[in-house]
């Protein structure tokens, strides 16, 4: 008999948290029933709010968009954040590498370069290409779309879901997940 476990996949921002839910085969690696979601947050009025106190408060608001799911998954796949261009910037990754390590299941770490290669072959695949190929995938996921005059277009923002699902798809050949399913074999 099959053995099916749930999963998510993360691609952390402090603005736009990318997330991919779905059931995996732990025998085929097949990838089923998968569900995207955005979770977003704002940042505040800098005029009234310290900026440590707004970043206090959006840290908060992803993880507790983040628990939920984490809580009905058996493993998780994340593209890690990595270095950054300015302290703001910096201020974020810290704040994503905070959330992430709250979680208390296993978590495969992927590299942003890991997953342009999966995906495209090539450390330089654009973030258009990305998503292209992960609505392809999986075209019931729930992508995020605009319809004009009977015309669909894919929204820019399902950059962070693509990446999500393309990190586990890229997971799943990892050392990393096969110590993972190895571990979890045992208590299946």
């Amino acid at each position: 008999m099959s053995k099916i476990i749930k999963f998510a996949g993360f691609d952390p921002s402090l603005r736009n948290f990318g997330v991919v839910t779905g059931s995996l085969n732990l025998d085929t690696s097949e990838i089923t029933d998968v569900k995207i979601q955005l979770i977003e947050t704002q940042a505040g009025d800098k005029k009234t709010v310290r900026t440590n106190s707004d970043d206090l408060r959006r840290a908060g608001e992803l993880w507790r968009g983040v628990k939920p799911i984490v809580d009905k998954v058996n493993i998780v796949f994340a593209e890690l954040p990595v270095g950054s261009q300015s302290s703001r910037a910096q201020t974020s990754y810290g704040l994503c590498l905070g959330v992430l390590a709250c979680i208390d299941k296993p978590i495969i770490q992927l590299t942003p370069n890991d997953i342009k290669m999966y995906v495209g072959g090539k450390k330089d695949t654009a973030k258009s290409v990305i998503i292209e190929w992960a609505t392809r995938k999986h075209p019931d996921a729930g992508w995020f779309i605009k319809k004009v005059k009977g015309e669909v277009t894919m929204l820019n923002k399902n950059e962070h879901p693509a990446d999500a699902l393309a990190a586990v798809y890229a997971g799943l050949g990892t050392d990393q997940y096969s110590q993972a399913v190895a571990m979890m074999r045992a208590f299946f």
